[in-house]
């Protein structure tokens, strides 16, 4: 059963840093003139509505996009993402936030192209009407571990895939691995992003020991804490897992990730790691 609606979560702190990464990212690759392809195999909505009665729920979003909405003297970096935030809310009020997919349709030039899969039947139509005759975006109602056999290698050669499942599901972890070998066995030249939650630090780690085991080179892995994580249950962090990273990512990031906890840490709690699991061949 899928029971994960985003629309609860939007906007959040593990929202903020997996976005402000993927917005690097794709800044990378817009660095060059050749065009690039990015797939993401669970789109969500599209864009998610502050106002509504599910983000309004927990408001989530106070305590991460709602930190950074009024403030000045950001890095590049950040400044970038919140622009793209900022585009969808022209009237200077914090109601919309975008997902994924429409951060990266914001970052396509004309040449470039999105492909969005999801699963869940209820933000389906929803993401079909946000792309509604937008030639450089195809959406497909599948399931994006079983879409990806047909969505590479990508002709563009060049590119991205962002893995953002939502874990609800016991072996998720197993299904990403198996979806980073088959990235690896059919366009090993292409970047990989990999989201995951810390709720407990143990599924994580073992994910990436198997990564370290797994022989593909070139294995970045950024964390940001907010709670300690022997705490009690809860959204203690997240990471991010960068396969093939851009040419001085590690760089960009190191300055990043303490930007990030500095702005949404709640009193001193919180941490960063940034750390090679694979170094660059």
């Amino acid at each position: 059963m899928l029971g994960y609606r985003h629309g609860f979560h939007a906007g959040n702190f593990a929202d903020v840093f997996k976005h402000a990464v993927l917005v690097c990212l794709l800044q990378r690759l817009r660095a060059k003139d050749k065009p690039f392809r990015v797939i993401d195999t669970h789109a969500g909505a599209g864009r998610y509505d502050l106002w509504s009665a599910p983000a309004q729920k927990n408001r989530e979003f106070a305590a991460g996009i709602g930190r950074l909405w009024d403030q000045a003297g950001l890095s590049p970096e950040l400044g970038d993402y919140l622009e793209w935030v900022r585009t969808l809310n022209p009237d200077g009020r914090l109601r919309w936030y975008p997902g994924s997919p429409r951060i990266s349709r914001a970052l396509l030039r004309p040449g470039d192209r999105l492909a969005l899969t999801e699963l869940h039947p209820d933000e389906v139509p929803r993401l079909m009407a946000e792309f509604g005759g937008d030639r450089s975006v195809t959406v497909q109602h599948a399931d994006g571990y079983a879409a990806l056999e047909s969505l590479l290698p990508p002709p563009e050669r060049r590119g991205l895939v962002l893995l953002d499942p939502a874990y609800e599901f016991k072996g998720e972890f197993d299904r990403v691995l198996a979806a980073v070998r088959l990235i690896h066995r059919r366009w090993a030249s292409g970047i990989v992003a990999i989201w995951y939650p810390i709720l407990d630090r143990a599924p994580s780690a073992r994910f990436q020991k198997r990564l370290r085991e797994s022989g593909i080179p070139a294995i970045l892995c950024a964390e940001l804490g907010l709670h300690p994580y022997g705490s009690p249950p809860g959204l203690h962090g997240c990471g991010m897992i960068v396969i093939n990273p851009p040419w001085k990512l590690a760089d960009t990031l190191d300055r990043l990730l303490p930007e990030l906890l500095a702005l949404l840490r709640i009193g001193q709690h919180g941490q960063t790691r940034l750390e090679w699991l694979a170094p660059a061949p």
